[in-house]
């Protein structure tokens, strides 16, 4: 064996003290030092029925496991040897000797429950052996306690590579070999004769029909067969005399029933052969440290109380069926949710309408897996946990729809908080830029679908969040409002004392050209009056010369006239006498 294990006798793994299970850390520590790949066989049955005499016969001995010839137990909790695997090189052979079910000495029914299922969640090949033939009990007892292994398994899934969830455990359950001790019946259904093994299978097929009898019936069947994938029945004569099987472990095969030898022989070459090894949920073969951890973490989960623990047994399959129907149902409910709830949703009552669809679902899925629901409290009780989910994924529905929301904010937003950081709105009137802008990119949110019902309330918050930035915008806008108006001020007065000064200037240059004007024509009107003066005095001179000219002419003409007159006269006088009347007109 690797790692040079050896166990020349058997170990007990689980000790059963008062009634509580505990791990024994010296055959801990020899499982877990071993390296090589793991076959692990356990046998489970009631107490005083040989499932030693097999186990030893496993280990290829005669004795080791203790076979008890009285009616007292011998084998408390459960016994471990490791032997090299007699056809598998380089694989152990672990095998696991449990303690008899049913000693009256004990009278504990909850304490046999947990070895059992032990045994069930640790063996890659479980032996259930019983006594004479398949009754209804036995099957009971079977489905019981694949249904408490079952529901152990999800509530102990602490190590992701050693225990298998409820998706892995069917991939991870053991293969079924049903031992019938001392049988007795014949082999054969309606005259014809039938094997073993479907005896098996006829004593777990499910009738047809719908009757609610008949589902009871149906029910621990259907469980076994599917938990079970892999199932082997073997059936053994009387070893021998009953007075000599107190003597069993020293008998040698001669001693013994041919039978009882051949079925014996069978049974050990059929578990050699076909047994698998210990697999974790991955696929990958188990070693003593995997099954190690296995064993801390059943133990733990049994010891803390996680085992649902009954006496009666039907109100226990009823706790453990609606328990699983429960999470069958819920597990439908998941994924119908999950198939057509798109979150976010528009509305509320898209959610709830989806909801009330997916809750009928799954309770019609509870009713039809469901098992002596008294009362209807497993019902109730996924009422509420649906209830519960609905709350879950409307708070969900609320986080996506603002997760979604915001990161749309983000994107949508990015240009405009780009273009602050620039300083583009740091202007005079930039604030009401900025609202402008952030109005059209609310424009722009609203028009995207699918925001969900926190659409509102992620703009409030974006909003929020960047309201000192408007604040910023709004204070510097006024500043810079309040500057440009002073700068208005002082320009329009610089204006209106450049305007008066140009006026100034210009009725200035007005008056000085009018005073130009004026003087230009003052001076014109010297000129004119002096041109005016001239050819006035030239025109009087003119008139004066033609007066003179005129006062000559009429001088001369009087001159003339009176020279005519005078010479008239003179002629006249010069008749009569010429001198003297030209004397006195001298």
């Amino acid at each position: 064996m690797a790692s040079g294990v050896h166990m020349p006798e058997p170990q007990c793994l689980i000790e059963n003290i008062n009634g509580r299970l505990a791990v024994n850390p010296k055959a801990l520590k020899l499982l877990s030092a071993i390296k090589q790949p793991l076959v692990v066989v356990a046998i489970v049955g009631l107490y005083r029925t040989g499932k030693s005499y097999l186990m030893n016969k496993l280990a290829g001995k005669n004795k080791g496991f203790s076979v008890g010839s009285t009616v007292q137990s011998h084998t408390k909790g459960i016994w471990m040897w490791c032997v090299p695997h007699p056809r598998k090189p380089d694989h152990t052979l672990v095998l696991l000797d449990t303690e008899g079910l049913g000693d009256v000495e004990k009278g504990d029914k909850k304490n046999d429950t947990q070895i059992f299922v032990l045994a069930l969640l640790l063996s890659s090949t479980f032996v259930y052996n019983t006594m004479n033939k398949i009754d209804q009990r036995a099957i009971d007892l079977l489905h019981y306690v694949a249904e408490l292994a079952t529901w152990l398994q999800t509530v102990s899934s602490t190590d992701a590579d050693e225990v298998s969830g409820p998706e892995d455990s069917v991939s991870n359950c053991p293969d079924l070999v049903w031992t019938l001790r001392d049988f007795f019946l014949d082999l054969e259904v309606n005259g014809h004769p039938i094997t073993t093994d479907e005896y098996l299978e006829n004593s777990l097929r499910p009738k047809p029909g719908a009757d609610k009898s008949l589902q009871n019936f149906n029910l621990p069947r259907q469980c076994i067969q599917k938990f079970f994938p892999t199932k082997k029945c073997f059936i053994f004569d009387s070893p021998t005399h009953r007075k000599k099987l107190a003597q069993l472990e020293t008998l040698h095969d001669d001693d013994l029933e041919p039978d009882f030898v051949q079925q014996v022989a069978e049974f050990c070459s059929y578990i050699f052969s076909h047994s698998k090894s210990k697999t974790l949920p991955e696929g990958s073969k188990a070693n003593g440290s995997h099954l190690e951890r296995v064993v801390l973490t059943y133990v733990k989960a049994i010891s803390s109380g996680d085992l649902p623990c009954v006496e009666n047994t039907v109100l226990a399959l009823a706790q453990v069926k609606n328990s699983a129907a429960m999470k069958t149902a819920i597990a439908h409910y998941d994924q119908l949710m999950g198939q057509n709830l798109h979150l976010p949703t528009e509305t509320l009552q898209e959610l709830l309408d989806l909801h009330r669809i997916c809750k009928k679902v799954a309770i019609e899925v509870f009713v039809m897996n469901s098992f002596k629901d008294v009362d209807h409290g497993f019902q109730k009780k996924l009422e509420t946990l649906l209830e519960a989910k609905q709350n879950e994924l409307h708070e969900r529905n609320l986080k996506t729809s603002l997760d979604r929301c915001s990161s749309l904010l983000q994107v949508i937003f990015e240009p405009l908080e780009e273009e602050v950081k620039q300083g583009f709105y740091s202007i005079p009137g930039g604030h009401r830029l900025f609202m402008q802008r952030r109005e059209e990119l609310k424009a722009v949110y609203y028009q995207v679908p699918w925001k969900g019902l926190q659409a509102e309330e992620a703009l409030r918050k974006y909003l929020q969040s960047k309201e000192s930035m408007n604040v910023t915008i709004f204070q510097t806008d006024l500043a810079l409002t309040q500057r440009e108006k002073e700068m208005e001020e002082a320009r329009l007065q610089a204006e209106a004392v450049n305007f008066k000064v140009q006026v100034l200037a210009a009725i200035l240059t007005q008056q000085h050209q009018m005073m130009e004007q004026r003087q230009r024509f003052y001076q014109e009107q010297v000129r004119r009056m002096e041109i005016n003066r001239l050819h006035q005095q030239v025109l009087q001179q003119r008139a004066q010369e033609r007066y003179l000219q005129e006062e000559a002419k009429r001088i001369q003409e009087r001159a003339q006239a009176e020279n005519k007159r005078l010479q008239d006269e003179l002629e006249h006088l010069q008749i009569n006498d010429s001198n003297d009347d030209k004397c006195i007109i001298l």
